[in-house]
This record gives structure tokens, sequence and C-alpha cells, in this order.
């Protein structure tokens, strides 16, 4: 096969790129393989693979906003911004202009090298995804690397400092091929574009085609977590409300504000019974919430013996953006509730600045109360979806009523109804709309959980009338009221599903982020009873959804901080301020039980575009800061790290699970974590009940929560510490808290530290295991020094 090199061939959006080399023939070209499939749009993994795309950064490859100039094969999918593109454009200037009489075959040579970093998989030709280091050259192919050694070795000089690398020339071109080969040559370059099995895991597929998806933690230990909003405010924190009453700010790389910001735990109406629909249930920010400080809440509360919910406008401490003010509510609603369950809860404001409450039907069971039931009663706030002006007030009401309201002329009917025939809509979200074109901004979905047979999915409309209790989802419920005289020109749901698929529906969002785009205008939602995912994708030319299931990769799919599962009850959606979408799930749904976590949910095929989505993510990107509020972390970082001396260490040092000098070799964001790498180059202690060290060289560091910025020192990339802690087992990783000691590595330490050693009860075991890390690590550290009591 002889194609041109400056040649480039595009099926669809995949990029064919062409070599002219001598090595072995392939049997089938990206060109071949991107002609199988025709369709266009989300680049989908196959889950049985085990390989998948990967940047050095750890994260997916993305379509980047612009054409490279520079690697352009790497226009349509690939690693690099036209930034970074930029960047290797006036790296490869610099490189040529200093190497006299360059020729061009051996200019194409430094070119294709260094636009390997582009590449869809440049975590893999640079051997950095098992390794979590990268290599100083991508890995070659064994012909076309001899070939470049042989015409252009006196370029090597200039694309890598590595002096083994270099001075491996001087010996024969195979043996410096031999030098920068990774560990799995099916990545080598240029076999790599080759590759029949890695090019099916990037076809162009159709934007509505189901990839597997993962989660990324965001929180964890709630109890109950029925709400994650955002303020609108621009500092991008998410406000987490659990059912019993209080609500917590995170802040925008993820840390926890440790006070409430909100505590009505005394007041709340709720037990630890499982599945108590009572509780702290909703929360919503005023659209000028940044220059009024208002927010509202729905809960239950006890007047007397009496059940009611209530609707109160709160506010914010002018002094602290974290804590709302607990000497002011102002009561806007309470509503009697004759039965426990189907208290509705969602509180939101429309794009038209009102705000929308969804109140369930009254509870019990199939809307018992009255011959037609609180749903079709216009003369009731159950059973509807109310919609009031929080910014007014009129007869004698603490809120006024929108002068479009649809019933404000029918005789008896309550004027704050904006729609009706509801059962217990649980979650709504109003979709953002098409960030480049604003379709389908304003609309309002509902999850409404169904009774014997159907859940259903709804868009609110004004005056609509949702059937129930005349139907459920599309079937009848009440074959006496399901005509056309009850129920007159209904609203049908956008998709209902049987209970063989679900019992109680989950209502989430539509996805208008940045982070996963291959999800953009998906409504995603779930099922409470059985934890499972869906999505509906609309057909912009009938207007009908189409329902999908949401399936989770495996393991070898969701890495580098994704996991494929969640706790499996479903108990709420949430949406931060970047659009990204969040699950609230937890293992046991009692109030009081601290397994609730919020997940973020990330595409791993396909990521946005960085510079794009820059200061769009709340979490788990590199394109951030992470920079916190330090007044509101609740513990202020030191301005100075305290000298080592033996009066800190030698209080921890022999309870201590480990002891360790460490050489940080690379850093990187999972979610509100950073994953730090070191090599181990010394053990001074440790701890017998770790096995887990056997036979390794290096380990992976967890710092996390308030340490996240407050560990004293900060690991940087490249330096020698001493650390002395804990061991987290299940993680198999070492946390840094703020109970870890981490001393910068300086000389005296090796003495200091072997002193304590020899004070410890160190049994033989313990001994023996040192010494034995101690002759695979080939340090020049005394062992005999250590003295056994």
């Amino acid at each position: 096969m002889q194609i041109s090199l400056a040649s480039r061939k595009t099926t669809g959006k995949i990029s064919v790129v062409s070599v002219s080399r001598n090595w072995r023939p392939v049997t089938m070209t990206r060109l071949s393989i991107a002609s199988t499939y025709s369709v266009i749009g989300t680049i989908v993994f196959i889950q049985s693979s085990w390989t998948h795309p990967q940047c050095l950064d750890y994260y997916p490859p993305f379509i980047p906003s612009k054409d490279l100039s520079f690697c352009w094969e790497y226009s349509d999918f690939g690693c690099c911004t036209t930034s970074r593109d930029s960047e290797l454009k006036a790296e490869f200037e610099k490189v040529t202009q200093q190497i006299n009489s360059l020729s061009n075959n051996c200019k194409n040579y430094i070119r294709e090298i260094m636009c390997q970093e582009c590449s869809p998989y440049a975590s893999h030709i640079f051997d950095a995804e098992t390794t979590q280091k990268q290599t100083s050259l991508p890995g070659l192919c064994k012909s076309f690397c001899v070939e470049f050694a042989q015409q252009c070795a006196h370029v090597v000089h200039s694309l890598t400092q590595d002096k083994e690398v270099i001075s491996s020339l001087d010996i024969s071109a195979e043996y410096f091929c031999d030098k920068i080969a990774i560990g799995d040559m099916d990545y080598c370059y240029p076999d790599i574009l080759y590759n029949e099995e890695f090019n099916l895991e990037l076809v162009v597929a159709d934007g509505n085609s189901e990839g597997c998806l993962c989660v990324e933690e965001f929180a964890n230990g709630l109890r109950n977590p029925l709400a994650a909003v955002h303020a609108g405010d621009g500092t991008h924190r998410l406000f987490v409300a659990e059912q019993r009453g209080k609500v917590y700010v995170y802040l925008r790389n993820g840390t926890k504000v440790v006070e409430p910001f909100l505590d009505l735990e005394d007041t709340v109406l709720t037990s630890s019974r499982r599945g108590d629909e009572r509780g702290f249930l909703g929360i919503a920010f005023h659209p000028k919430y940044k220059d009024n400080r208002r927010f509202f809440i729905y809960y239950s509360f006890l007047n007397g013996n009496v059940h009611r919910t209530r609707i109160s406008e709160m506010k914010v401490l002018s002094t602290d953006v974290n804590k709302a003010d607990p000497s002011y509510e102002r009561v806007l609603l309470d509503i009697y509730e004759p039965a426990a369950n189907h208290n509705g809860g969602q509180i939101l404001f429309g794009d038209d600045g009102f705000m929308y409450l969804f109140v369930g039907d009254g509870g019990k069971g199939g809307d018992p109360f009255g011959i037609i039931g609180n749903g079709q009663n216009l003369e009731t706030l159950l059973g509807s979806v109310l919609r009031i002006d929080v910014d007014s007030q009129e007869n004698g009401l603490p809120y006024g009523i929108p002068p479009d309201n649809p019933f404000i002329d029918v005789p008896n009917a309550r004027n704050e109804i904006y729609a009706y025939g509801t059962r217990n809509m649980w979650r709504c979200s109003v979709d953002r709309g098409d960030p480049e074109t604003g379709e389908g901004k304003g609309r309002i979905f509902c999850g409404d959980v169904g009774q014997n047979r159907y859940e259903e999915i709804d868009i609110i409309v004004r005056g609509g009338n949702y059937g129930w209790r005349g139907k459920e989802g599309f079937k009848c419920y009440d074959f006496d009221m399901c005509t056309d005289d009850y129920m007159g020109d209904d609203i049908l749901p956008i998709h209902a599903y049987p209970h063989s698929v679900g019992k109680a529906v989950i209502g989430g969002y539509v996805y208008r982020g940045c982070q996963s785009p291959s999800l953009q205008g998906h409504y995603i939602f779930g099922d409470f009873y059985n934890g499972r995912l869906f999505k509906l994708t609309e057909n912009p030319e009938s207007g009908s959804w189409e329902s999908h299931n949401v399936r989770l990769g495996d393991e070898s799919i969701c890495n580098n901080g994704l996991i494929g599962s969640y706790p499996n009850k479903i108990l709420s959606f949430g949406e931060d301020e970047a659009g990204e979408v969040y699950i609230l799930s937890t293992n046991f749904e009692s109030p009081v039980h601290y397994g609730g976590k919020v997940m973020k949910i990330v595409d791993p095929a396909r990521r946005g575009d960085p510079e794009k989505c820059r200061g769009n993510f709340v979490n788990g990107a590199p394109v951030h800061d992470n920079q916190p509020n330090e007044a509101a972390e609740g513990i202020p970082c030191r301005s100075r790290c305290p000298k080592f001396s033996m009066k800190i260490i030698s209080e921890v040092f022999c309870k201590a699970h480990y002891a360790l000098k460490v050489k940080v070799v690379s850093r990187r964001w999972y979610g509100r974590e950073r994953l730090v790498m070191v090599d181990i180059e010394g053990v001074y202690h440790l701890n017998s009940t770790i096995t887990e060290l056997d036979d390794m060289i290096s380990l992976n560091l967890r710092v996390i929560d308030q340490a996240t910025l407050c560990t004293c020192p900060r690991l940087k990339v490249g330096s020698t510490y001493l650390l002395i802690g804990e061991y987290d087992f299940k993680r198999q990783t070492f946390p840094v808290t703020e109970d870890t000691i981490a001393r910068k590595w300086n000389s005296k330490m090796d003495s200091k530290a072997m002193s304590l050693s020899s004070t410890c009860k160190n049994d033989h075991q313990q001994l023996t295991k040192i010494t034995t890390y101690h002759s695979i690590l080939n340090t020049k550290l005394d062992i005999t020094k250590i003295r056994v009591n």
C-alpha cells in the first residue's frame, strides 16, 4: 500500500492518516472501516473491548472546536486543542530551524512523531496508561522506527532529552527501536492506524446510539439526598439536600463545607422508616439570587397533629455566602396532606421567572378523595402544578398570581393551578435549551409516578390535564372517568413504561453540559425500584421520543476515577451550574441511613473540547484551577509547614501503618481527590498487617477533602518526601489527610527515621518484609541499623 503522506482522506468524520512507508501490508484501513458505518455523530465504544482511546491526561479524546492546522489528521477526533496544536507547530519549527540541511523526509518523521500526542490513543502510544509514566518518545513500530533511525538519527536529540535513548543510536538502529518500544506494541505507530479492533472503537455513529456511560463519585455519606441544585451565581457551588432537613454546600472543587448551609432537622417531619415520603423535599434559588440572596424550600411538617407541606422563602446571611439566615423564614403556602405519601416536593423557577410547585394528589392509593379525586378537582391544590409570583403580593396572599394562569376565570378553581391531573410528580426540571440554537429552552419535564401499571414522563403545558385518575400512562385507570366528557383534550405522556420495566419513575434532566457532548439533548431519568437508568431522545421531524436503556461500562471502560456502578436506589437527579447531571441514590432508602451518594454521569468515550468547556466543570476535569473558597472550608491552610522533629513523629511513628521515603512522579485530579503516584525509595517502618505492598516499587496516594490544598507540604512532582500515615485497605491506596505527616526530604531525616524505627517493637516478619523491599528497591539504606526488640 503506497499512499502519499501529504494526502488526507475523510469519510463522514473519520480521518484517514495516509503514509508512504514500506512496512507490512494491512488488511483493513481506516477508510474501509468508516465506509462500513454510514451514520455520523457520537463516538461509541465496543463494550466487550479491553482497549479504549485515552489522552495523556487520562481523559477521553474530543472533537476540537476548530480544525488543527499542524496535526491536521486529528482534527476530527483526538487529544489536542487548537492551542496545543499551535504549540506543537512552534516546537516543530524551532527544531527544524536548529538542524541544518534537514530533508523533507526527516521533517515528515518529526511531525508525525510530535503529533502522536494528539492521537486519540496517546496514552497508550506513550505507554502511560498502566505505568502512569510517559515515555520520552511515542512507541514506534519496528520497521517504521528502523527507517527513521537510519535516515534521521541526527534529529533524535531534538525530540528527547533521554540520554540512554540518544546513546542507543550509537549501537544500532534496531537497538534504539528496542529501547523505545512500549509494553503493548499493538499500539505502536503507525500500525495502530490500521488496527481493525481499535478502529471499531472510533467508528462514528449516530448521536442517539447507546454507548456505555460511567459515573464519578462527587459526594458520599449522605442521608437520602433528594436534591442537588446550583444557585446560578457563577460560583459553581452545588447545594445537596438530605431528606432529614440538612442542606450542604459543595464547593467548585468538590470540597464539602463542614457546617450545613441550612439545618431544619428539628422542624422537618420524617422518620427512620424505609420509604418514608415525608421530609425536606425541594429547594430552588431565585433567578436573581446573586442580587437578592433569596431561595425557597418545600418540606413536610406537623401543625399540631396535622401533616402539612410548607413552601417558604429563606435568605442567605450577608456575612457568609455558605450559610442561610437561621432567623428568617417567610411562609408562602401551607398545604394540608391527607396521607403520609404523595407529597410531591419539586420546586423550580421557569424561564418566565415564576415559581412552579408540583403537589401530590394527597396520597393513599388510587386518589380516593371524592367522586373525581383530587387530580381532576380544580378546587384543591392537590394533584396539580402550581405557578405563583414570589416577587409580588396580592389579595392578602404572600405571593401573586401570574395574570395568564389558565384557571383565573373558572368559578371555584384555585387560581394558582397551572396544570392538573397529576398523581405524584417526583422530580421535574427546566430544559436549558441547545447551547448553540436555544432549541427546547424552557420546556419543563416531569416524571409522574404511576399506580399499578405505568410510569410516565410528561412535558408541562399551560392548562394541561394530565389524566389522573382517569388515566395512568397511555391507558385508562378509572374506566368511568376515562371518557372525553371527563378528560377532554388531555395531555398524553411523551413516554410511559410498564411495571415490568420499573415501578417508580424518577424524573431527571435534559443534558446540556459540556463535558459529555454525546449526551447533548438527551433526557436522562431513572427508576427507584430497580435503579435502572434511561434516556429519551427526540425525533426532530416527528416530535416523538425514543427510549434507550443506559448501560454502564465495566472496569475496562470506567477507570481512572470513573466507575460503572452506583447505589441501586435512585432517589433523585441533580444538575450543576455547568449543566452536568448527577444521580442521587442510596443502598438503603431510610432517611437516617448514611449510604447516600451523589454521582456525576460521564461519557467515557468522548469529552468536550477543554478549550470550549474551560471553567465549566464542577469537578473531575483537568481544565480548571480547583481553587476552593478557603474561608468556607472550615480548616484553614497552614501558612508555613512545621519543621521535621523527633517529637512530632515519635507520637505516631510506631502506630502508623507506614513510614516511607517517596518521590512524586505524577499528579492528577479524580473528582474531589488528587491521585499522586510515587516511587518508593526507602522503607523505615511497615505495619505487619499490610500485605498489599508486596513486590511493589510504586504506589498511589489519595490527597482528599480539605487536605487537597492544605496538606503540608503540597506534594510536587519530582520532589522527595517522608510520609508517615495510615493505609486505606478498601481502595489499596494511602490517603493523605491532615493527620498524615508529609515532610520534604532532607539528608538529616535518614538518621532520625532510623532512630525512631529502632524504638518500635518490630517483629521478625516486619523486619524481613522491610529487608525484602529494600532488596527490591536496591537502596543504599543500611538495614542492619534497625534494631528488633
